[in-house]
């Protein structure tokens, strides 16, 4: 996984609340179990007519919005637990999802896939979307170790929160399993003392 310390982009807005997951990745296509390729069915229903060619009123279909950061409503995420969701967000090339509010256990999907969901306020959130819409050259600035978030043309700056392993993880690019085994030789040295402590109760 690649690790996260600052990243500078401009960002899609997709102004929309209540984006569940079956709206980022429809269900008829869970079939893999890799996380690559999932990024070209990211909210396949609205990015494709029935004939699969696109629909250029979608937001993603826009040429002039790009960028590593999506901007979007809240409560993104919501619905069914599947991981491919957040899959299918990283595999489009997305480093960092903005919302006011996120489903919980999306979050924790997406933090321990590499993808950051950075939760500020809605009055903010609101205005970057409306800005953004406006200016599609806008960029932020997510430092990640100083957990800010800076306008680049105003330099206007939030902060957010997020939690201190997911934080350490996201910055070494590190999921759970990898964290885990980086302390293989802590945890085996912890089982010796258990071993020792067993034989002196005896």
């Amino acid at each position: 996984m690649k690790a996260f310390k600052i990243v500078t982009s401009t960002c899609v807005p997709l102004a929309i609340d209540d984006v569940d997951t079956d709206q980022i990745i429809p269900a008829r296509f869970l079939k893999a179990t890799t996380r690559e390729g999932f990024g070209d069915n990211l909210f396949r229903d609205w990015r494709y007519e029935a004939d699969d060619s696109l629909k250029a009123d979608f937001i993603l279909n826009n040429p002039v919005y790009k960028g590593e950061i999506l901007l979007t409503g809240s409560n993104f995420g919501c619905g069914s637990s599947r991981e491919h969701a957040a899959w299918a967000i990283a595999d489009f090339g997305f480093r960092v999802v903005i919302s006011s509010f996120f489903a919980d256990i999306f979050k924790n999907n997406a933090l321990n896939n590499g993808l950051l969901p950075l939760t500020l306020s809605s009055e903010t959130v609101t205005q970057l979307l409306k800005d953004c819409s406006k200016n599609p050259d806008l960029s932020l600035t997510i430092d990640l170790e100083n957990q800010v978030v800076i306008r680049n043309d105003t330099n206007e700056s939030f902060s957010f929160e997020i939690n201190p392993y997911k934080k350490l993880c996201l910055m070494i690019g590190y999921d759970d399993l990898d964290y885990l085994l980086s302390q293989k030789e802590k945890t085996a040295a912890y089982a010796e003392t258990l071993d020792e402590w067993r034989i002196l109760k005896r």
